[in-house]
């Protein structure tokens, strides 16, 4: 084609030359500028004047042979273009490893409680006629918040104070009943001791008789006495011995008597214990309906707050098998307590008196203090995952908590400042076409959790400072030798963070299984080493990527501890401060191997 052809040259929009070879990749940028002006020239030329015929079939041969190098082209260009994209997409992105604080902590929800929440109830069953007390209404313990209907029980009231009274009236009958027979028992007792005076008398009358009618009968047969004296004496001993004999029946009759009335005291005191108890029984029974009318008045057991009420005015309750609750009154609203849902990977981590900040949805723009009061050592399993309770008490001053609001919790564990401080996106970046991470290995030295070097080194150093016994020796080898092996094979397929937590659950669960085995003197000794070794957590292995000298991405295995989610702390690695760390970046993997099976490169694209 003649230099000075309309096509033989093509410029761009600014007028440089775009006539350089097709497959230079410099040019595919200006490949649509050019085919574009091939088109605008073919179209002047069509709008040009009739030709002669050997010049229209001169132009439609060239025609055809510029499309059909324009598609050659876009061919090339698709064959040969680099196959990670632009230079921007091949560049590593990088951050350097610098030094600063790191603050480890615990994040969890839980729910804002009152300390002390009391469910006031109805121990009677009524209808409610009185409501003194409202949700948000303040009341002292001993006030009333509401009344039941109490006309039924004060008319038994008043039948049992009947009844009371006249018991006391029967006590009085039989008091006198009694009194009466201790009269009566004391006159016959006084007959008694008349007729045994006089029977004593009628006994000394006939022994008188008897000594006058031996004296006579003596007389008689000496013949010095006379008859009429015999006879007169043996007379009066008749008459005495009769009237001796009358008295001492009289004698008997009178303690008869005084048996029976001794009989009547009996029934008589009987009768009064009897009037007592039916009193006693009375007055049981009537504070009994003074009690039931005295919690017709249902009031608050303590100083607080009402957060629910569940009862309206007229409502009837019923109290059969349970007392149906009223009133939630809340003790003490200046002090309330956060139930914290701590994963188990972490409750070893909390402790009494750790300080938590945490926020609430009402106030998201404020921060809200509180100390760990405990751990509750129950543990709840739900869908598999294992959670404990922790409780948190805040102080509650200005009243701006509320029972119910959900808290989001952080729990400070760890505060180290002025440390090296790795990238955690940094700890995330594998090169293209590199396999799935996988536990890097710790430089030769360092301890790593759950390395084979970690439970060698804890028992060497319980048998220097605790030195057991032969048998707790044996028994903790087993137990290392059992968490050894349990550990590689629980490890296996787990990302950095699984196995940051399953070695946490591991050490804590070892710590209380050794703390088993010891004696009583040997355990303490090694909770307060453990205690003492818990501020030097061992590290986890792990692995970073720096830029070598053909800038790329070489690993370096490194030893990490605390982490804030963020940064996580470089206890030891061939790095130092400064060094720039890979984050991001990189040529694109291609191929199924490399990209878990991405499909394959389109071809090229044809007009």
């Amino acid at each position: 084609m003649p230099a000075s052809h309309p096509l033989s040259r093509v410029r761009d929009s600014r007028g440089r030359d775009a006539g350089r070879p097709p497959f230079a990749p410099q040019h595919c940028g200006k490949l649509t500028r050019c085919s574009h002006a091939v088109l605008a020239s073919l179209s002047r030329r069509i709008r040009a004047d009739a030709r002669p015929e050997w010049e229209t079939t001169s132009l439609r041969k060239w025609l055809i042979a510029s499309g059909l190098a324009v598609a050659a082209l876009g061919a090339g260009y698709w064959t040969l273009r680099p196959a990670g994209g632009s230079a921007s997409e091949a560049a590593y992105r990088t951050a350097a490893l610098d030094r600063g604080r790191i603050t480890a902590a615990v994040r969890a929800t839980g729910t804002l409680t009152p300390v002390t929440t009391v469910l006031v109830g109805s121990q009677l069953s009524g209808q409610i006629v009185e409501i003194l007390a409202d949700y948000n209404s303040q009341v002292k313990a001993g006030q009333i918040v509401a009344r039941l209907n109490s006309d039924q029980i004060k008319t038994r009231r008043d039948a049992a104070q009947a009844d009371l009274q006249q018991a006391r009236a029967d006590l009085l009958v039989k008091q006198a009943q009694l009194e009466r027979a201790r009269v009566a028992r004391s006159k016959a007792d006084s007959v008694v001791k008349d007729i045994a005076a006089q029977r004593e008398r009628v006994g000394a009358q006939l022994a008188d008789a008897k000594r006058t009618f031996e004296r006579q009968n003596e007389l008689f047969n000496r013949n010095t006495g006379a008859q009429q004296a015999l006879d007169t004496a043996r007379t009066q001993v008749e008459i005495q011995t009769a009237t001796l004999a009358s008295t001492e029946a009289q004698l008997a009759s009178a303690r008869a008597e005084l048996g029976g009335l001794d009989a009547d005291i009996l029934l008589a005191q009987g009768q009064v214990k009897s009037a007592e108890a039916a009193i006693s029984q009375r007055e049981a029974k009537l504070r009994d309906i003074l009690i039931d009318l005295e919690r017709t008045d249902i009031r608050s057991p303590v100083d607080g707050v009402v957060v629910q009420r569940q009862v309206d005015l007229g409502q009837t309750v019923a109290a059969s098998l349970s007392a149906p609750v009223l009133f939630q009154i809340a003790q003490d609203l200046r002090v309330i307590d956060i139930y914290a849902n701590i994963d188990e990977a972490d409750v070893g981590r909390l402790k009494p008196g750790q300080d938590v900040t945490f926020s609430v949805n009402a106030y998201p723009s404020r921060t809200f203090e509180g100390r760990v009061e405990m751990v509750r050592l129950g543990a709840q399993t739900i869908q598999n995952v294992v959670t404990y309770t922790g409780i948190v008490r805040v102080q509650n001053r200005d009243m701006a908590l509320l029972p119910g609001m959900t808290a989001n919790l952080q729990v400070v564990t760890d505060d180290r400042a002025d440390v090296l401080r790795v990238p955690n996106a940094a700890l995330r970046f594998r090169p293209a076409g590199t396999a799935a991470p996988v536990a890097a290995q710790a430089p030769a030295g360092a301890p790593t959790a759950g390395a084979g070097r970690g439970p060698a080194a804890l028992r060497e150093r319980i048998e220097a400072e605790l030195q057991p016994t032969p048998e707790q020796k044996e028994a903790i080898s087993a137990l290392l030798r059992e968490r050894r092996a349990g550990t590689r094979e629980a490890m296996a397929g787990l990302s950095e963070q699984e196995r940051r937590a399953a070695f946490r659950a591991a050490r804590t669960e070892m710590v209380g299984q050794i703390a088993a085995v010891l004696d009583p003197e040997r355990r303490a000794k090694f909770e307060a080493m453990m205690q003492e070794a818990g501020g030097r957590r061992e590290g986890v292995p792990g692995r970073v990527y720096v830029l070598d000298d053909g800038n790329q991405p070489r690993a370096v295995p490194v030893t990490l501890g605390a982490t804030d989610g963020a940064f996580t702390e470089l206890l030891s690695g061939d790095l130092k401060e400064g060094a720039p760390l890979v984050v991001g970046g990189g040529p694109r993997s291609s191929g199924p191997a490399a990209t878990g099976g991405s499909p394959a490169p389109r071809g090229p694209r044809l007009f």
